[in-house]
């Protein structure tokens, strides 16, 4: 990957919402907003891509609080790109924020969610 293919550092790269029962919250938003949903297999179960009805973009993700997403909370979750993971866990500690899960390996790079000195959730990701 060249450098102009990497994320940019900084950009909020996805949006995911994790909760016990991920079928039946998809149902709602399907229903609520309109989305679309495409079942994404985890093994013994499915979590799932939401897409824009007009498009057919994925736009989003429900997933179940299962396996690695057991420890999320069930909120709506931004993920920030970030250049170098541990250093921004350092200064996250530093300032008065928190891990609430993490860091772990995450589709070729390395995630952490981190909650910051107000309360309010994210997750960071280095590519």
């Amino acid at each position: 990957m060249s450098q102009n293919d990497r994320p940019t550092v900084g950009a909020i790269a996805w949006h995911d919402l994790t909760v016990p029962d991920a079928t039946n919250v998809r149902t709602f938003y399907e229903q609520v907003v309109g989305w679309k949903t495409e079942p994404v297999s985890q093994g013994d179960y499915n979590d799932y891509n939401v897409k824009q009805p007009d498009s057919g973009e994925t736009v989003a993700g429900i997933c179940h609080a299962r396996g690695v997403n057991a420890n999320l909370p069930p909120q709506w979750m931004i993920y920030i790109i970030v250049e170098d993971l541990d250093d921004s866990l350092r200064k996250c500690a530093a300032l008065g924020g928190k891990i609430v899960d993490g860091p772990r390996s995450q589709d070729g790079g390395k995630l952490c969610i981190i909650q910051d000195p107000a309360g309010a959730v994210a997750a960071l990701y280095q590519p």
